[in-house]
C-alpha cells in the first residue's frame, strides 16, 4: 500500500502569521490534533501541534530549569523555550522544515519516518504543495483493513476512493477529517461527524459512486459542547462481539 491510498485528503493549513489562539481553536472545532503550515503561496512551510502548546506561559507549564543545567545548555536554549512558552504566532512554535513523503510512499517507509523522527503525522507532498496527510489514525485503519483479509487496493478502488472523497468534500456535511479506503470495491469510511444525519448521508454518497459493493462505517460522532464521542454503530457492535 502507498500513502496517495490511506492517506486523509482534506488538509487543514494555516499561515506562519497565524495567532496562537485561532490555531488553538481551529484544531479543537474541526477535532484535529495538527495542522499544516503553508506561506502565502501555498508552500509547506511548517507543522504544529498539540504538543506545541503544552509547554505554555499562560496555563503555567514553561519548562524550569535549574540553575546548572542551564548553564550547561546556553542562552540559545533558554531563549528558544522562551520564544516557545511566550510566542503570539504560529512561526514562533511551529515546526519549521518539517518531514515529509510523497504519494508513492509505502507504508514501510512511513512508519520508520514517523519511528526515526518521533511524529504521529507526515504532510503529502507533490512538489512543494500539500495534497494530504498520513496520521497514525491513517495507518490505523489499513492495519483494519489488512486484518479482514483483503488484497490491496486495485487501481479501480483507487478510482472509487476519489470519486467517493470528490461527492463528499463538496457537502457542508462531510466528516472532518474524513478518511476513505476501498479494496475490492468495499469501502471504510472514518472521520468526525457532529451530526448524526450526517452518518447515513456519507453512506448513502459512497453506495452511489459506481463499482462500489458494501459501505462499512466507522465514522465517530463528537458533541461539540461536551467533547464526548461515540463509535460507530457498526464498531460498537463488533466490540461487544469480540
Amino acid at each position: 500500500m502507498r500513502a496517495h491510498q490511506i492517506m486523509t485528503r482534506s488538509v487543514i493549513s494555516v499561515t506562519p502569521d497565524t495567532s496562537i489562539v485561532e490555531a488553538a481553536n481551529i484544531m479543537l472545532k474541526r477535532h484535529v490534533s495538527g495542522l499544516t503550515v503553508v506561506d502565502d503561496n501555498g508552500k509547506l512551510v511548517g507543522v504544529v501541534s498539540e504538543g506545541d502548546f503544552i509547554r505554555r506561559s499562560e496555563i503555567g507549564t514553561g519548562r524550569k530549569r535549574g540553575r546548572w543545567l542551564r548553564f550547561i545548555l546556553g542562552p540559545g536554549t533558554t531563549a528558544s523555550d522562551f520564544v516557545h512558552e511566550h510566542g503570539r504566532k504560529v512561526a514562533e512554535v511551529m515546526t519549521a522544515s518539517p518531514v515529509t513523503i510523497t504519494e508513492d510512499a509505502a507504508l514501510a517507509e512511513i512508519v520508520d519516518l514517523m519511528e526515526r523522527n518521533n511524529v504521529k503525522r507526515l504532510p503529502v507532498v507533490r512538489g512543494d504543495k500539500v495534497v494530504g496527510i498520513v496520521s497514525r489514525a491513517n495507518l490505523l485503519q489499513a492495519v483494519a483493513g489488512l486484518a479482514r483479509e483483503v488484497p490491496d487496493p486495485t487501481a479501480d478502488d483507487d478510482h472509487i476512493r476519489g470519486r467517493i472523497i470528490d461527492a463528499m468534500e463538496k457537502n457542508d456535511w462531510c466528516p472532518f477529517g474524513l478518511n476513505v479506503i476501498v479494496r475490492d470495491g468495499i469501502v471504510h469510511l472514518s472521520g468526525v461527524i457532529t451530526e448524526e444525519r450526517a452518518r447515513q448521508a456519507a453512506a448513502v454518497a459512497a453506495e452511489n459512486v459506481e463499482g462500489v459493493k458494501k459501505v462499512h462505517d466507522h465514522l465517530c460522532w463528537v458533541d461539540t459542547m461536551s467533547g464526548v464521542y461515540l463509535n460507530s454503530p457498526e464498531d460498537e457492535n463488533l466490540s461487544k462481539a469480540s
